[in-house]
């Protein structure tokens, strides 16, 4: 065309075919995801629903929070589906760089963020526990406190014997025992069921938080029975193991069920015709959190009484070492 450079046209057209190719590609990644649902598609499936099974929320609970329909979360949570997110990958492999620095997360927000997240990136559970000790002792905010062996934590689902193990090794160790719902719901002036409905989970975690720091503070000995899901909060989580011995109470799936219906509580059954899959999928993804605790007893096949005397000989045992 007259008066129009040569050089234009020919600057757009890569740019033009270099998305084609990319939407090209994607949509083929895209297609055979549809059939094998590919890996990508797959892993992030799955960390959605470990999420969702670590925070202890139905699917139909959290298409409701996020404003996308129940089928769509199924087919994020199933691997099927999604081109947009396989463009992004595309391009962030034209990039050379992760699809988390091209998204943009928290560690992408300085150079030094990316410094230490490349340091991290590769280390093992063990080395990475080193490191998040360490870096709380430094900064004051974690790490593992003098005398915390002296706070005793008891971590776990509910229907593990926290409370009825706990109160009895109070008892017996002459400390306090504290039922860390009870105090949360203290401090909101309402049960942990109305602080959910009528605030949120984020309001819930604040209380949680002030109970438990509060806890710490007057309590140099004790015995702490916690809700179930603190271990989903990093930050509540990070401050009760740098200052409590944590004891996972842990149960078979059924028994975690059928102590919960025996204490008169019905609603995981009415809630839902698949509450004991439900039961396991949370179970599932808290347990990598709960295996943090200093040690673990399971609680299942025996007496209140045997489960008991079992739990202080262990606990002697480590605390002793």
């Amino acid at each position: 065309m007259e008066g129009q450079s040569p050089q234009a046209g020919r600057d757009d057209e890569p740019v033009d075919r270099a998305d084609e190719a990319i939407a090209l590609d994607a949509s083929i990644v895209a297609g055979r995801a549809d059939g094998d649902r590919g890996p990508f598609l797959c892993a992030l499936g799955e960390r959605v629903r470990s999420l969702r099974a670590r925070r202890g929320l139905t699917r139909k609970a959290v298409s409701a929070a996020a404003g996308v329909s129940e089928r769509h979360l199924a087919n994020l949570e199933y691997g099927t589906g999604n081109a947009s997110i396989l463009v992004l990958i595309q391009v962030a492999r034209a990039l050379e760089c992760s699809l988390a620095e091209l998204v943009g997360d928290i560690t992408t927000s300085s150079p030094e963020w990316l410094l230490i997240r490349e340091l991290l990136e590769g280390r093992s559970e063990p080395e990475l526990r080193q490191a998040r000790i360490a870096l709380g002792r430094l900064f004051g905010t974690g790490g593992e406190s003098p005398g915390r062996t002296a706070r005793i934590a008891l971590i776990g689902l509910r229907g593990a014997g926290k409370s009825a193990l706990g109160q009895l090794l109070a008892a017996e160790l002459g400390y306090p025992f504290i039922e860390l719902s009870a105090e949360i719901e203290k401090f909101a002036g309402c049960s942990i069921g109305e602080i959910h409905a009528l605030y949120g989970t984020s309001a819930y975690r604040r209380y949680e938080r002030r109970a438990l720091e509060e806890s710490i503070q007057l309590y140099p000995e004790a015995v702490i029975a916690t809700p179930g899901g603190l271990v989903s909060d990093p930050a509540n989580f990070n401050l009760l193991l740098a200052h409590c011995f944590a004891v996972w109470l842990q149960a078979d799936p059924e028994d975690h069920m059928q102590r919960v219906v025996a204490q008169g509580d019905l609603r995981p059954m009415a809630a839902s015709r698949e509450a004991m899959d439900d039961l396991r999928r949370i179970l599932a993804g808290r347990a990598p959190f709960y295996a943090k605790a200093d040690m673990s007893f399971n609680t299942s096949g025996a007496s209140l009484d045997a489960a008991y005397r079992a739990l202080a000989r262990r606990l002697r045992a480590e605390l002793a070492t």
